[in-house]
């Protein structure tokens, strides 16, 4: 599973893959849009996808796509 996480960290918007950060000093919209993108890439290669994405209230919501292991 890959998962992909939008936060806020250090007053930025940060992008991180696997807990891992890959880009900082996005917006939010840009961060979610870059991780989206990256997302379909990763189910497109058959991976099972997760994306996790901070509210602007500190909330996180949960999205999960691609292959279903059984």
């Amino acid at each position: 599973m890959v998962q992909y996480a939008v936060a806020q960290k250090d007053a930025e918007w940060t992008l991180f893959r696997d807990g891992t950060p890959i880009r900082r000093g996005l917006s939010r919209s840009a961060a979610i849009e870059l991780a989206e993108m990256l997302a379909f890439r990763a189910e497109a290669a058959g991976d099972e996808v997760e994306i996790l994405i901070q509210g602007y209230t500190g909330e996180l919501t949960e999205r999960h796509s691609g292959r279903r292991k059984s």
